[in-house]
């Protein structure tokens, strides 16, 4: 009877284990994006140089997403003309040396949640854009335009509220106590509040061109990991060669056995490639709106974290911006998956942390585009451009 109950059980663990695959597969993506915020903070503020940061994380991307490209797109016939280069450097300056660059000075002169708070504002910037464009249509009087306008002008709300309101501060736990000298570098680093928030402004508004320019890349170019993988050598060079016209120093370029070579390899490994992997997995069961419904979770995760293991504090404005934003994300993203007919099959494309999903094309053309919600490597679905079917 016990041997009975135990196999009952079993059974029962096996089978939530396999209809939880996709809930626990995004819970993961938000801890590695929590994690690569907390060590891009550390390492930044420690002075690591930002554009040999940004080169070795595309090159160890772009190991990682090789063997994707090699097996899964092999056969498969590669056109590379002086327009897919022409676009891969685009898609690498604007997507990825532009936009990841500014977000770690961002990062480095605010905090971790003041940084990610910007990040899910991507969005709702891309959206505005493509209204401006008339790239896609407002619908205000569609109950789906409804919703997504009152989502967008929360999330507005959600920023202003964090860049101009201040309020109290508070900490997590125990405060003023005795911490590693890595943790105690970040709470003695001074912060610049006002030229932070205009190189995330700056990123925000790059990964917005860049999400409208994907669209376009992936009907040229339809191998996602195939682009990715350019594009990420694309990134690491031109981050290189800016790198070393500004800063020629052997010191800021040299690796070590450190927090900054972990930081490296799990951006690569564990943000980028296993990121782009599970988001890949989980879109083709379950639709391109489910990842992102999770992203919010990262800036709730990294808000805590941050506030326990790197002892900084939190204050009421990050927290009424937090709250406006993640509500605002979630009620544009209701509206917009009401405008989604069908999915078929999606496409990411991912950098350091970002990823974008394409349809497919004999059917239907479907773009969602993906952006890290905690860290350019982490995943917020932005846009959805349809063309129905023919």
């Amino acid at each position: 009877m016990e041997k009975m109950s135990n196999t009952v059980r079993s059974q029962s663990v096996k089978k939530w284990f396999k209809s939880s695959q996709a809930l626990l597969s995004m819970l993961l993506v938000q801890i590695f994006a929590t994690g690569l915020q907390l060590l891009s903070r550390v390492i930044l503020v420690q002075g690591t140089y930002i554009f040999a940061l940004t080169a070795y994380r595309h090159i160890v991307a772009a190991i990682c997403v090789a063997p994707f490209a090699f097996y899964f797109e092999r056969g498969l016939a590669k056109n590379f003309n002086w327009r897919v280069w022409l676009w891969l450097f685009c898609n690498g300056l604007v997507g990825m040396t532009m936009a990841i660059g500014l977000f770690y000075y961002g990062l480095r002169d605010t905090s971790a949640t003041y940084s990610v708070n910007f990040l899910n504002l991507i969005p709702i910037c891309t959206f505005l854009i493509s209204i401006i464009c008339r790239i896609e249509n407002m619908k205000i009087r569609t109950w789906s335009g409804k919703t997504k306008c009152i989502g967008a002008l929360m999330c507005l709300g959600g920023a202003l509220a964090t860049t101009l309101y201040t309020g109290k501060k508070f900490y997590i736990g125990h405060h003023h106590i005795h911490h590693s000298i890595e943790i105690s570098v970040v709470a003695a680093h001074k912060t610049h509040m006002l030229r932070g928030t205009l190189c995330l402004v700056g990123s925000c508004c790059s990964f917005t061109a860049w999400f409208i320019l994907q669209a376009k890349f992936m009907n040229l170019f339809p191998l996602r990991y195939w682009a990715t993988m350019l594009s990420c050598i694309m990134a690491a060079v031109q981050s290189a060669v800016i790198g070393v016209c500004i800063n020629s120093s052997k010191e800021v370029w040299r690796l070590e056995w450190n927090l900054q070579l972990i930081t490296i390899i799990y951006s690569g490994a564990l943000a980028t490639a296993a990121t782009f992997c599970l988001i890949s997995w989980v879109i083709t069961i379950k639709g391109p709106s489910y990842p992102a419904m999770f992203n919010p979770l990262a800036l709730v995760f990294v808000a805590i974290s941050e506030t326990i293991i790197l002892d900084e504090p939190l204050k009421v404005g990050t927290l009424v911006g937090m709250v406006l934003v993640i509500v605002g994300l979630y009620y544009f993203l209701l509206g917009k998956r009401n405008e989604i007919p069908r999915l078929l099959k999606s496409n990411v494309a991912a950098a350091a942390l970002s990823t974008s999903m394409v349809d497919d094309p004999v059917v239907a053309q479907s773009t969602a585009i993906i952006v890290p919600s905690s860290s350019p490597d982490e995943s917020v679905l932005v846009e959805i451009d349809k063309t129905d079917k023919k």
